[in-house]
């Protein structure tokens, strides 16, 4: 049947395929809730400490690398969030590609630059001078 809808139970079967988005983007939610606790208390602990701290506590490998789970989780949900937001208010194709693309660029170049400053304060790289890019 390719032009009738189909219904199970008297409920519209979706034609199309976003039960695997959906899952996904419950799956990121659920590794941010114990990755938000975590952070949080980080940034209790680091509260007011000084560069030197916060470079000591990033050259902790645990903690980069779960710093480096939840910069790209996040990512991930928000970029599915948005694609949701999306495709549910933009009509015109064209459009709805173009910003599709643009969401998913935003939230690449995000994850990539958290992953590139986290990795560089885990290396004790120095810092970026002052006043970079004005």
């Amino acid at each position: 049947m390719s032009g009738a809808a189909q219904f199970k139970k008297n409920v519209k079967i979706s034609e199309r395929h976003g039960a695997g988005e959906w899952a996904l983007e419950r799956v990121a939610l659920l590794a941010l809730m114990p990755l938000g606790l975590w952070v949080a208390s980080s940034a209790f602990t680091l509260a007011g400490a000084g560069y030197d701290a916060v470079a000591a506590w990033f050259a902790n490998t645990l903690n980069a690398g779960l710093a480096i789970a939840t910069a790209v989780i996040f990512c991930l949900f928000g970029a599915l969030a948005w694609k949701v937001i999306v495709e549910d208010y933009v009509h015109k194709p064209a459009s709805k590609g173009l910003c599709l693309f643009l969401v998913n660029l935003v939230f690449f170049a995000l994850a990539a630059a958290s992953v590139f400053f986290i990795v560089r304060l885990a290396l004790g790289s120095a810092p970026l001078p002052a006043g970079i890019g004005a």
